[in-house]
């Protein structure tokens, strides 16, 4: 029946393989403390092809990726009212009798499309207070449009569209703020692969006792809309910075590929999701931008342009398959694949 199925039911305290041990619980956690007065960066793309406004936006980019690894964008070029159809859409999904969402229930994560609870469920100690509609948008060959629920098929192909359009524009920013040709991370194949992610996090009545996402990064560029629900926090430093809701706005965060290839001048950092405690459920809508295109034998690492006597590698290459062995040996945690590859 779904979390959703669950929280709609009217239960007053949540399954016991919904609670999480008190070091994963955000109000049970010593070692981190929340704040409620920072904020990330928010960026405004307005004139991005101007000569005269180009090169500060860059900078502001820049300094945003290498700092927080976070920053909201607005002015992007996504008419507000396919913002509202997308959200609306996937609303509309989640709200549906279990029976017809049921007919898109998967476990099989990487490629077509899937509804699905906690689709690390079985790599993970404790189950998270949300439900999914996963479709892969790319490369062409794997793209299953007839297969998207109808309900909401034309705003995911129209959301997909222009989130690749903002994500791609984000992509020249960041190589030209390392220095590099604009179309370097298209060249690399970050444009050929691509999740689309619709979340709901429906109501929790005990959302002290769980988490909506447990704490993870991510792998390339994510690109975010969200309804006006909160719950979205990232960290920073030792403390966690709640991710405001702005109308019109997307957020968009460094994956850990980026943070590797970059040498480290991009951060990719953790971020949760809290259990909604709110009657309204939280919906959120993502694009991930993945390396896409390539050969089990290709090997990524830091860009050689980026490294120098002065800043040697701070990682060691890597094949796709292994950053995939690694993700998938385990649930979501940490950095996982940064981790391993660092260099000491």
């Amino acid at each position: 029946m779904g979390v959703k199925g669950l929280s709609d039911s009217g239960i007053t305290s949540i399954p016991r393989f919904f609670i999480h041990p008190p070091e994963t619980l955000p109000c049970k956690n010593l070692n981190s403390s929340t704040n409620a007065t920072s904020s990330i960066p928010l960026l405004d793309l307005a004139n991005l092809y101007s000569p005269t406004h180009r090169p500060k936006i860059i900078q502001q980019i820049k300094e945003a990726a290498s700092t927080w690894g976070f920053f909201q964008v607005i002015n992007h070029g996504i008419p507000a009212s396919i913002l509202d159809e997308t959200i609306g859409s996937i609303t509309a999904f989640h709200e549906q009798p279990h029976e017809i969402k049921a007919k898109h229930y998967r476990r099989q994560e990487n490629h077509g499309v899937m509804y699905t609870s906690n689709n690390d469920l079985y790599r993970s100690k404790a189950a998270t207070w949300h439900d999914s509609l996963q479709v892969f948008t790319a490369p062409e060959e794997t793209k299953v449009e007839e297969d998207i629920p109808e309900i909401c098929r034309k705003e995911v192909v129209t959301w997909d569209f222009h989130a690749s359009k903002v994500a791609e524009a984000l992509f020249e920013l960041l190589a030209e703020g390392l220095g590099l040709e604009a179309g370097k991370f298209k060249e690399l194949g970050f444009m050929k692969a691509r999740l689309f992610l619709g979340h709901c996090y429906p109501y929790c009545p005990q959302p002290d006792l769980t988490v909506g996402i447990k704490s993870h990064t991510d792998a390339g560029l994510t690109v975010l809309l969200q309804n006006q629900v909160g719950g979205l926090q990232v960290k920073n430093g030792n403390e966690w910075v709640h991710v405001k809701p702005l109308p019109g706005a997307l957020t968009v965060n460094i994956g850990d590929f980026i943070q590797i290839i970059s040498n480290g001048e991009y951060q990719s950092v953790e971020h949760r999701v809290l259990a909604n405690s709110s009657k309204e459920p939280r919906i959120s809508v993502l694009i991930f931008n993945i390396l896409g295109g390539w050969k089990e034998s290709d090997e990524f690492g830091p860009l050689l342009e980026l490294l120098s006597a002065e800043k040697p590698a701070l990682y060691r290459g890597f094949t796709v398959p292994e950053f995939l062995q690694s993700f998938y040996s385990k649930g979501l945690d940490g950095k996982n694949i940064v981790e391993r590859v660092t260099l000491h």
